[in-house]
């Protein structure tokens, strides 16, 4: 891998992140990516590398799109959370108010609040769906009207890996008359110029990277499923392709909105999000949230033993926060959201930073040897004088 070359542009001073993004291909296995870092709104480093596909012959250029799977969380919750400022929005009113299907089976009080910040109780489906409920979004709203909580809403919090999408959308189409990828098409991704997804228009397809899906990802357990077991194992894999396996590369997925999973988008276009809101949540004269709104979005709301994840997680509303098990950097303040391979968006507004990192490979999903190397390199940087 030693010959894999890194293309773009960077800052002599952030020489150590470029140094440790080359040796992602030549020393951690890394078959394509990118990576973008803005510092006070500067672009300082805009780096791509590796190959498109899995024969290594189409080589990854400035404006190849990837799937970059959970990341793509936060930009959902941006878009809720933008009506939460113009009041179309209320993080702590019953989401029964405004979609009165979902009050079945016990979920008359669960609010906004609950679902971006994973308390809902709803991560997985009980009722066998199949792969063409999964591009159907009745199919799966009616699907998520009819299931009961797993925990009480609101006594525990437990990663909804899948259902988080069709959830935060819905609230958003009702409220707003358009979808999620639209609003951040027209609202967000537009105005900014970043070039992020939610629903693939076709003729941006030939764009994207083919994402390297392992063939075995996880094992069935044995037997019969129920209770905790049957809820973990239809977080991933109910439908059968909802996280992606056999269908992340095909045109239905690239098209549909599926918003907790297929957002595609350049490392580039995350990193201008996310500029965005280090900077407050204006740049360059764009509005994305109100500095009140965004404060509340990136308060602590549930951290301690995951009901799913089976380890600890911590979560703000539709962001991911620091933990000691996995740091965002030195500083506190820091909040963004991963995505299944390590691919990353996150910002630190006492830094100044807002960073990108977008791959084809679906390596280490929790202790990423290629995002931690990232990370380090960036603080490493800014130590330069």
């Amino acid at each position: 891998m030693a010959g894999i070359p890194v293309s773009g542009t960077c800052d002599p001073r952030f020489a150590p992140l470029r140094d440790a993004f080359a040796a992602n291909f030549h020393e951690r296995g890394e078959p394509g990516g990118a990576i973008a870092l803005m510092v006070d709104g500067r672009l300082v480093a805009d780096l791509w590398g590796g190959f498109r596909d899995a024969a290594r012959a189409t080589p990854w250029v400035h404006d190849t799109l990837v799937n970059f799977f959970s990341v793509g969380k936060a930009f959902t919750s941006l878009t809720a959370l933008r009506l939460v400022d113009r009041g179309l929005l209320d993080l702590d009113a019953p989401v029964a108010r405004l979609w009165p299907d979902f009050a079945r089976a016990g979920k008359e009080e669960i609010t906004l609040r609950h679902i971006l910040s994973h308390q809902a109780g709803l991560p997985a489906i009980r009722q066998p769906l199949t792969d063409t409920d999964l591009f159907n979004w009745n199919a799966m709203i009616r699907a998520l009207e009819n299931q009961e909580p797993w925990w009480q809403p609101g006594a525990a919090h437990g990663y909804h890996v899948n259902t988080f999408g069709f959830l935060a959308g819905e609230i958003v189409r009702r409220a707003a008359g358009e979808t999620a990828g639209t609003l951040l098409r027209k609202e967000i991704a537009g105005p900014l110029a970043a070039d992020v997804h939610i629903g693939l228009p076709s003729g941006e397809h030939r764009r994207c990277a083919e994402f390297l899906w392992p063939a075995v990802l996880q094992e069935r357990p044995e037997g019969e499923l129920s209770g905790d077991t049957l809820m973990k194992w239809n977080t991933y894999w109910n439908p059968p392709g909802i996280s992606g396996a056999d269908t992340v590369n095909t045109a239905a997925w690239r098209s549909a909105e599926l918003p907790s999973t297929n957002g595609h988008g350049t490392a580039r276009g995350i990193a201008r999000i996310y500029a965005a809101l280090a900077a407050g949540g204006s740049i360059g004269g764009v509005d994305i949230l109100s500095p009140a709104t965004l404060a509340a979005a990136v308060e602590e709301q549930s951290y301690g033993p995951d009901r799913v994840l089976d380890r600890e997680s911590r979560f703000a509303l539709g962001f991911q926060l620091p933990q000691p098990e996995r740091p965002l950097g030195p500083n506190k303040a820091a909040f963004g959201h991963f995505g299944a391979g390590g691919s990353l968006g996150f910002c630190d507004p006492e830094a100044r930073v807002a960073f990108g990192y977008v791959t084809n490979d679906m390596g280490p999903r929790w202790q990423n040897p290629r995002n931690k190397a990232l990370l380090a390199a960036i603080y490493d940087s800014l130590a330069q004088p």
